[in-house]
């Protein structure tokens, strides 16, 4: 699975004009399922995320966790993570996985975070979204469960 995960003051999404889901502070994560992933890779992505200390604290250190800042998460599927753009001009997406599989790992790392008692807002899946986001830092990360 692949993350790119970003601080955000506040993230929306919308389908056709109408706001699907919308959070505050905290995380706006695209989420890519690759070809292989599983259940297990969803924990420990969503785990990695959970835990890590991005946000700062009085003395402006990155040294606090989504928790400790009382965060939001909105999660969006983007199976274009996953682009191989190797040969040509046009990305072909052969390494992403078939939608079926990746829309239940998409719901169950959602499920994740809520599980953990965090506010989740998603896009909706397989549609065509509007992302709009206020990155705060900026502070972007990208993760991939190949290298944790």
């Amino acid at each position: 699975m692949r993350a790119v995960v970003q601080c955000v003051s506040e993230a929306a999404v919308t389908v056709g004009g109408r706001t699907v889901g919308a959070i505050g502070k905290g995380y706006a994560i695209l989420l890519g399922v690759g070809h292989g992933d599983t259940e297990a890779e969803a924990v420990r992505l969503w785990r990695k995320i959970a835990k890590m200390r991005v946000f700062e604290d009085e003395q402006g250190k990155t040294n606090l966790s989504l928790a400790d800042v009382g965060g939001e998460v909105l999660v969006v599927s983007q199976f274009t993570l996953y682009a191989n753009c190797r040969k040509g001009n046009r990305p072909s997406f052969t390494d992403a996985a078939d939608p079926a599989m990746a829309r239940r790992l998409y719901e169950r790392f959602a499920e994740l975070a809520r599980i953990d008692g965090f506010a989740v807002a998603t896009g909706e899946f397989g549609a065509m979204m509007d992302v709009a986001l206020v990155n705060h830092g900026p502070f972007t990360v990208v993760l991939d469960t190949d290298t944790l």
